[in-house]
């Protein structure tokens, strides 16, 4: 006797996909616990720090020192958190786990995809922890509550754009140690050769040149001029510029890795 066919679940979609592995993304925090202390944890601790280590010396107090600081601290803190973007591909590479991937009858791109949208809300995690501490600390915002969501949501963009690099990097080196290396080599300069800490007029001419090429510092001014109401749209321009670069560059690049690996 032959038995009925069994009739298939319709392939879920495009977007289906992505959220269910951006999920997936999410998930995973319970086995990479230390990730979620590097998005509640580490942005408390380099805010404390920076504010009340160097606030009295650079601003006269820490309360005056936290205007300047917070946006700044703020760009630091979720640039550094897209290296796990990478790290989590090189696991899920190591464990096979792409193999399964293809496999499956999904969007192929789902699996880069879905780890992007898992980490841009870790993202925001970090970015509210960071301000919410700013805003206990004294912290007064002239651009409101909209140029603070503005600010954010330009970081947002930026880490977004920066996590294509780290994905590239996470498909390409064989271990996390390696991610994790090369994120030391390339994020330390990148932040702290920037208007983070100190205004840039205060450095040297030749080294206000290298700060001024530095795309993470049109980021903190973007983001300072957003949160104190007085960006200048030059900025907001260029980040969003520089972001669409990197993306067009890196998510082909990407994918075409990504396939490779498969």
């Amino acid at each position: 006797m032959r038995r009925p066919a069994v009739e298939r679940p319709p392939a879920p979609s495009a977007l289906s996909a992505s959220l269910t592995l951006g999920w997936r993304t999410l998930l995973k925090i319970k086995h990479l616990p230390y990730q979620l202390f590097d998005v509640t944890v580490y942005p408390l601790m380099m805010t404390l720090l920076f504010t009340f280590l160097f606030g009295g010396a650079l601003a006269g107090s820490p309360g005056e020192y936290i205007q300047f600081l917070l946006p700044g601290i703020l760009v630091q803190t979720v640039i550094f958190i897209t290296v796990y973007t990478g790290m989590g591909l090189n696991i899920d590479i190591d464990k096979r786990l792409f193999d399964r991937f293809r496999s499956l009858p999904i969007w192929q791109p789902a699996p880069l995809v879905g780890a992007l949208l898992g980490d841009v809300l870790r993202y925001s995690v970090a970015a509210l922890m960071v301000i919410g501490l700013g805003l206990t600390l004294g912290f007064h915002p002239g651009g409101g509550a909209v140029g603070v969501l503005l600010a954010v949501a330009l970081v947002l963009v930026f880490a977004f754009s920066v996590s294509w690099i780290w994905m590239v990097v996470g498909m390409m080196v064989k271990t996390p140690d390696s991610v994790m290396t090369m994120s030391f080599v390339i994020l330390f300069p990148l932040t702290f050769v920037s208007n983070i800490f100190v205004d840039a007029s205060t450095m040297p001419g030749w080294l206000q040149t290298i700060v001024g090429l530095n795309p993470v510092t049109h980021l903190v001014t973007a983001a300072r001029g957003l949160m104190h109401g007085s960006v200048a749209l030059v900025n907001v321009t260029w980040v969003l510029a520089a972001s669409a670069a990197i993306v067009a560059v890196f998510a082909p690049l990407a994918m075409r890795v990504y396939r490779k690996e498969r």
